[in-house]
């Protein structure tokens, strides 16, 4: 699916628009960290599977990637009515939303991308596709600033020096730039507070090990990678002062979920008396989805468990395996809650509800 490119970047930024080319540039992230390589992706099914196969990943790169591929799946349109194209719009839209069911970004930047399509009423066929490619630059340039602000929000938290322990990867290659569990390191790190980064490898994709653990390298942050069951052992050492988690999804009442494993740490850190924050963008918060009961956790496949990382299978043939990929970590386990427009702490229901007003 989709070919490979070279790029310049100088910067990695897991998700460009190639409007020239009518393509999206994905930093293939399965492949990480022995190999980076960027895919062109021109098709509407490589867009789908590069989201499901977890090729582009992180709920607002996702977001972002289904923004660029509704427009440029409406861009290549025939229509010569609004009509005609709002049905192929809603084909495309349709197509791409049943690729990750879990993460809230991939609807809410394809919800918002329909909205715009809907204000362009009366406009021609052209203009309106120039009005979605101006949408979903918007997305990706407004999650740059959201997540420095997440970044700025979280650091005013942490002290220099501190040890700081997270799940999975919520970096700069899940976002358009800075991360949002990461955020507060890499601003951190510009000014000199020298974080020990303790990162937990999330078993069973290792995105922790494969991605995290990889790009704070690459930004020369102190970081130590450690086994999803060693995270109570380097709490009890008083070697972690605070847990910075990302999300994908959180429910009007502060329940968040978040790639397998997180629910666990956040029962740790709440034993040892470590604050456990959640740095969620707006987009990331669903007010409709009333608490963590209500969110469709997806199933992945078996060999994921028990052949995907071995050169041969290290689980008996056919055994039976459940394999979640993400787990709800109640509310009450959740010292704060990050957002770009500020703190949120308990009670969530309200506070939540007070920072959309």
């Amino acid at each position: 699916m989709g070919k490979t490119v070279d790029t310049n970047q100088s910067v990695i930024q897991s998700v460009v628009l190639a409007d020239e080319k009518d393509s999206i540039i994905l930093l293939d992230q399965t492949l990480l960290p022995n190999e980076k390589r960027f895919l062109e992706i021109k098709e509407m099914k490589d867009l789908w599977e590069a989201i499901y196969e977890l090729k582009v990943r992180g709920a607002p790169a996702i977001g972002i990637a289904a923004a660029f591929g509704v427009y440029l799946g409406t861009k290549v349109s025939k229509a010569e009515t609004f009509e005609a194209l709002y049905e192929d719009f809603k084909r495309v839209k349709e197509y791409l939303a049943t690729s990750r069911p879990t993460a809230v970004n991939l609807f809410w930047a394809l919800d918002r991308m329909e909205a715009r399509f809907k204000r362009e009423t009366g406009k021609t066929p052209q203009e309106i596709k120039q009005a979605l490619k101006e949408e979903a630059e918007k997305i990706r340039v407004e999650d740059e600033k959201v997540c420095e602000a997440i970044g700025s929000y979280g650091l005013s938290l942490l002290q220099p020096g501190w040890g700081i322990l997270t799940h999975c990867n919520a970096g700069t290659i899940a976002t358009a730039k800075f991360g949002t569990a990461l955020a507060p390191i890499y601003l951190g790190k510009a000014q000199g507070y020298n974080f020990k980064v303790y990162a937990d490898e999330t078993r069973p994709l290792l995105q922790g090990a494969r991605l995290t653990a990889w790009e704070l390298k690459e930004a020369d942050v102190d970081v130590t990678l450690i086994c999803d069951n060693m995270a109570s052992i380097v709490m009890q050492e008083g070697k972690v002062q605070a847990v910075l988690v990302g999300c994908d999804r959180v429910a009007a009442n502060g329940d968040a979920a978040n790639k397998i494993g997180t629910s666990g740490v956040a029962i740790l850190a709440k034993y040892y008396g470590i604050p456990f924050y959640v740095c969620a963008p707006m987009s990331t918060i669903d007010m409709g989805c009333k608490t963590g009961k209500d969110i469709h956790i997806e199933l992945r496949p078996d060999e994921e468990i028990t052949s995907k990382w071995y050169v041969q299978p290290m689980a008996p043939a056919g055994v039976k395996t459940y394999n979640p990929s993400f787990d709800v970590t109640p509310g009450d386990l959740i010292t704060a809650i990050i957002t770009e427009k500020g703190i949120v702490y308990p009670p969530y229901q309200e506070n939540l509800a007070a920072i959309f007003k």
